[in-house]
């Protein structure tokens, strides 16, 4: 089915707060149709809750994108509802912390080291394969990954796992980039900086004062810095915008 005769639709994953919460209200408000996806019934809930204004338009699905079966039942809801996926921010992410603080890296446990692998990369790596061949056959198609800053510097406030995928994901994008962008697709990264959200509260306020006063904004970011960054990578006039990660992060990082 041709994007042109329907509205086209974006699956956000991790959307019911921070980063996907401000990434979803700005394809809203761009016309999208999205269906938001994460682990939390509850936090659904009240994401979707909160966005009556867009219940024509939005959907919430559970699904822990570290699981191809939950992501198969993403594909089958999109179908029945809209008749497919144009786009894919994969977003969702955990950076595990203990007492505030992340676990230098010959202390981390490898179960949990195997369960960021398993969310950040291994969940991006499902959704791609869910989503690509439908937007081959439309010959349209976007991808979102959600990096992070820490995937140019090391992680810092993060641990080890967590930036290993996120670096990882800068090479997943650019080979997705080579491979599909004769299709139609584009494929790009975002590298936010700090910005508030959950998970970034999950360290102390020394801390995050700390990154505030290094970015020469005099600010940290905001889910809608991030929003507005996906928005437009998604739109028809990024359809020259492929292969490339965009630094959102005030100016903290330069070049």
């Amino acid at each position: 089915m041709s994007t042109t005769t329907r509205t086209r639709a974006a699956v956000v994953t991790g959307s019911a707060g921070g980063i996907g919460a401000g990434i979803t209200d700005s394809l809203l408000a761009a016309g999208w149709h999205v269906l938001a996806t994460d682990v939390d019934d509850a936090l659904l809930a009240s994401f979707a809750a909160e966005r009556t204004a867009h219940a024509d338009m939005l959907r919430t699905v559970r699904a822990d994108v570290a699981s191809p079966a939950d992501w198969a039942a993403v594909v089958a809801e999109a179908d029945a509802w809209v008749g497919g996926i144009d786009a894919l921010v994969n977003n969702a992410g955990i950076s595990p912390k203990h007492d505030g603080r992340k676990l230098l890296t010959a202390a981390i446990p490898p179960e949990e080291w195997e369960r960021v692998i398993a969310i950040n990369l291994t969940g991006a790596f499902h959704g791609l394969q869910a989503v690509l061949e439908p937007m081959v056959e439309r010959g349209w198609g976007r991808i979102v990954n959600l990096s992070s800053q820490a995937a140019h510097t090391g992680a810092r406030v993060a641990g080890a796992h967590y930036g290993s995928t996120k670096a990882a994901l800068l090479g997943l994008t650019r080979t997705v980039a080579h491979e599909y962008g004769p299709s139609g697709i584009t494929s790009n990264a975002i590298t936010p900086g700090r910005i508030e959200t959950p998970m970034a509260a999950g360290v102390s306020a020394e801390v995050n004062e700390g990154w505030r006063r290094a970015i020469p904004v005099g600010r940290l970011g905001t889910p809608a810095d991030i929003g507005a960054m996906a928005a437009f990578l998604l739109s028809d006039e990024a359809a020259f915008v492929n292969g490339a990660t965009f630094d959102v992060n005030g100016g903290s990082r330069m070049g």
